[in-house]
């Protein structure tokens, strides 16, 4: 029997309370979670109550179940099911998020005290538990952009601009963007973009997401380098998501160039649409320098991200200020060199190209890839290792995870 919910979560009135909607949630690997689980914690060091609605599924992979309650790092974490049935299609996806968003608000609106809501892009019409407590309760409520929608389907040619969904959910965003006590977006890109959708001024803010290692942690890799035989070759990593929004077809084409040379090995860890990709390069086009790896646990993830020489980051060209690699900022933490798959006016090649700490390539330049490939295969160890120092100098200036996540709830708090 699932564990049933501890009644004082729905009648307690002693303490402030923040309630957080996120279909996506820790232990569930993906970044958004983790990113609101961080700020969760922080919120309950400062002595606030806080309840987090979430899915009892994994989002990748919706056989994996969750306790239906928990209680971690103070935040009370309340999963539901029947809210995520997997990220196979469209319509699969809507499905989960309607039924979690319906459960939620109704589940929020008995409790005694809200005294704030965040809501962020997970689902992307997450915003509509924001509006609901604010209707019907006054509760003010925060907006936290993580990615665009319908924007990126959209862009992705998932549905035409003028579709009856792709209006409602840009009709809900204006609300949401026009009542919100405060809009975070992730880069001025979005930031742009969300303006261009709603003049919302001095409520708006552009704050980075922070990486989930330890900036000035020294992780050592050989034990994961050993366990899945990398050798001695010089490993270019892609960690995180593998989805349409992220193409890696231009680096597969390289790397399928570059099959004979022994000194690369190309690994991608994680999951998504486009993990078949990789997986039909392998067997069909005979890459035997290619891996495949699950999502790494957190515990593992600085070992697994300091066994890489070089990272690689990638962003669609129709993307920019439509979703934000988070994934770069771990790279950058773990002290390794950039390889960027992004268009030139793109916050993940203007930072890689201001602080020297990589290359950019364009997407369908394979020649370029490979070219950089090669100088990668070839530059002597000190070469990657100052360019790696200066990429984890940077993480220490800009994207330090305490100084962030401080900015983020005095940020809420100011209001």
């Amino acid at each position: 029997m699932p564990m049933p919910l501890p009644s004082t979560l729905f009648t307690d009135t002693s303490r402030k309370t923040l309630v957080i909607f996120s279909q996506v949630y820790v232990p569930d690997p993906a970044s958004v979670g983790q990113h609101m689980h961080d700020v969760a914690s922080a919120f309950v060091r400062r002595g606030l109550r806080v309840i987090v609605f979430t899915s009892d599924r994994g989002y990748e992979d919706p056989s994996q179940r969750f306790s239906r309650y928990e209680r971690r790092a103070g935040v009370d974490i309340v999963r539901l099911p029947l809210s995520s049935f997997g990220k196979h299609s469209l319509p699969i996806r809507l499905l989960g998020a309607g039924a979690f968003l319906s459960e939620a608000i109704a589940l929020a609106l008995t409790l005694r005290r809200i005294d704030r809501v965040l809501v962020s892009t997970s689902p992307p019409m997450c915003a509509a538990a924001g509006l609901a407590l604010y209707r019907a309760r006054g509760v003010p409520f925060d907006y936290w952009i993580m990615d665009l929608n319908p924007d990126q389907v959209v862009a992705l040619g998932g549905l035409t601009a003028d579709a009856m969904p792709v209006r409602a959910l840009d009709w809900l965003n204006v609300q949401a963007l026009g009542h919100a006590a405060n809009v975070i977006t992730l880069d001025r890109f979005m930031a742009e973009r969300v303006c261009a959708k709603f003049p919302v001024g001095e409520r708006l803010s552009v704050l980075p997401p922070w990486p989930h290692v330890q900036v000035d942690t020294t992780a050592s890799a050989a034990e994961f380098r050993e366990e899945h035989d990398f050798g001695s070759a010089r490993v270019v990593m892609y960690s995180g998501n593998l989805s349409p929004v992220h193409p890696v077809t231009t680096l597969l084409d390289a790397a399928h160039a570059l099959r004979d040379d022994l000194r690369l090995l190309f690994v991608f860890i994680g999951g998504g649409l486009g993990r078949e990709q990789i997986e039909q390069a392998i067997v069909e086009r005979g890459m035997a320098n290619l891996r495949t790896l699950p999502y790494q646990p957190l515990a593992m993830l600085q070992q697994s991200l300091s066994a890489a020489d070089v990272h690689v980051v990638a962003m669609g060209n129709a993307m920019v200020g439509i979703v934000h690699p988070s994934k770069i900022y771990g790279a950058l933490a773990v002290g390794r060199p950039i390889l960027a798959l992004a268009p030139k006016t793109s916050h993940v090649a203007e930072l890689v190209a201001s602080e020297n700490v990589g290359w950019v390539i364009a997407h369908g330049d394979v020649e370029g890839a490979t070219r950089v490939l090669r100088e990668i295969a070839a530059a002597p160890p000190d070469v990657l290792a100052e360019m790696g120092e200066r990429a984890r100098a940077v993480a220490r200036k800009q994207f330090d995870r305490d100084q962030l996540i401080e900015r983020f709830c005095s940020l809420l708090d100011q209001t």
